[in-house]
């Protein structure tokens, strides 16, 4: 070995670790950090403001990447499958994320019968809590929304669903083509698909170089969260994020697991798997920001095809929202107790299935919930309107909503991985020797 080689860099130290133990460290740090702010008031503001900087620079670098990685990724697989076999995996994963959804919904409004938060609070209007006005949109209007009028336009402002449409319509067709009889047409469409592939494969590779930074954006990232809603959360409403976590974690080992087990797939094995993709939803509290970190543990840890998971996940990103769901179970009844106005068995029918369906047009982003939230309460008759009892009950969920986003969001991440890994299986394409390995 030449001294030249086996000279060290002088962040040898930091590249050269293992990434996700770097990133539990920061969310360690993190938490300890926030934990001890929390005890002096004073310092929060000043640490806020002087590190909000590196935390949302990690957002937005994992929001950068989201537009363009869906697109690639979803037309290269839509284009790398034929059009048969595409409607088969798209049918198999739609039914599993709304099953899991309507599933999610029922056990928090189980958990929300069990320890009924909220029961007793008998919270009245302040005229100082302003609530918000929710519209929510008709199922024809949803299903409108998936189809845009202008790609170029969707793209630019981020619109995830017209943006899954139209990349599954434009790889359909560049599929069709490679099978074109004419030659040159077909050489042409196999040249597009290269390039296509090719604009994926970098932005991965992005990916990998955006991960080195997030153990320092988690760090930032969790000791906010800790500093700013901690001490809340511990408060009047423990009852509810225990209640949340609780339905979250019997819908990871229970539903997933035992649809895991059904397809004979090792729960723990998946956990092993797609830790970094959940651990990074956790902290960042977007699944469409987690989106390129999901596509790389899926396809690398646990042997999901990209021609499979370049469909399912971006498609997952966006609909399956099933510890949303669980959320918003758990939050309507607590906001019903605290009012005097508990659920009646027809009020908690409506948000599973409000809930179900509100869903599929919410975005995988932060804070996505709350607005879903205001639907599913306008659907039940618990208007949010300003000074009444319902925002004041409305605004406390607010107050800790960050940290429920953070727990939602890594049971929709994974959700979604755990659906691509049974749909890669009954396809026949779900590499075993990712799940033999200890």
């Amino acid at each position: 070995m030449s001294p030249k080689s086996s000279k060290k860099g002088m962040l040898d130290w930091y590249f050269k670790t293992n990434l996700l133990a770097r990133i539990l460290i920061g969310l360690i740090a993190g938490a300890i950090v926030g934990i001890v702010l929390g005890f002096f008031p004073d310092a929060v503001k000043p640490f806020v403001d002087n590190t909000k900087f590196f935390g949302d620079l990690f957002v937005r670098l994992l929001k950068m990447i989201v537009v363009p990685v869906i697109l690639f990724s979803l037309v290269a697989g839509a284009a790398s499958i034929a059009p048969s076999r595409l409607g088969r995996v798209g049918v198999k994963i739609m039914v599993y994320y709304l099953l899991t959804s309507a599933f999610a919904v029922a056990i928090g409004l189980v958990f929300a019968n069990i320890f009924r938060p909220g029961l007793g609070f008998n919270i009245v209007g302040d005229a100082a809590i302003k609530g918000k006005d929710a519209v929510a949109p008709t199922i024809m209007q949803i299903l409108l929304n998936i189809v845009p009028t202008n790609p170029i336009e969707s793209l630019n402002k981020g619109d995830v669903l017209p943006i899954i449409f139209f990349a599954v319509v434009f790889g359909l067709g560049i599929s069709y083509v490679k099978d074109s009889k004419n030659e040159k047409i077909a050489k042409s469409a196999d040249t597009l698909f290269d390039v296509v592939n090719a604009g994926a494969e970098t932005m991965y590779k992005i990916v990998g170089g955006i991960m080195q930074y997030a153990p320092i954006g988690v760090f930032v990232l969790i000791a906010t969260v800790f500093a700013q809603q901690g001490a809340r959360a511990l408060g009047p409403l423990l009852v509810v994020t225990l209640t949340v976590y609780l339905g979250l974690l019997v819908h990871l080992f229970g539903v997933y697991g035992g649809l895991l087990s059904v397809y004979k797939l090792g729960f723990f094995k998946y956990l092993k798997g797609a830790n970094e993709a959940i651990i990074t939803a956790f902290v960042t509290r977007s699944s469409g920001g987690t989106l390129p970190i999901t596509l790389r543990v899926t396809e690398e840890n646990l042997g999901v095809p990209r021609a499979i998971s370049s469909f399912t996940l971006p498609l997952g990103a966006t609909i399956n929202m099933d510890g949303t769901a669980i959320y918003l179970g758990v939050c309507a009844m607590f906001i019903g107790y605290a009012t005097g106005n508990p659920l009646t068995f027809n009020q908690q029918l409506t948000v599973v299935i409000t809930a179900t369906l509100a869903s599929i047009g919410t975005a995988g982003v932060p804070g996505a919930g709350a607005i879903m939230l205001l639907m599913v309460l306008e659907s039940i008759g618990l208007k949010v309107t300003e000074g009444s009892a319902v925002a004041a009950a409305y605004a406390m969920i607010l107050g800790i909503d960050a940290l429920l986003d953070m727990g939602r969001t890594a049971l929709n991440v994974a959700g979604d991985v755990a659906g691509s890994a049974i749909v890669s299986k009954t396809e026949g394409e779900l590499d075993m020797s990712k799940w033999a390995k200890a």
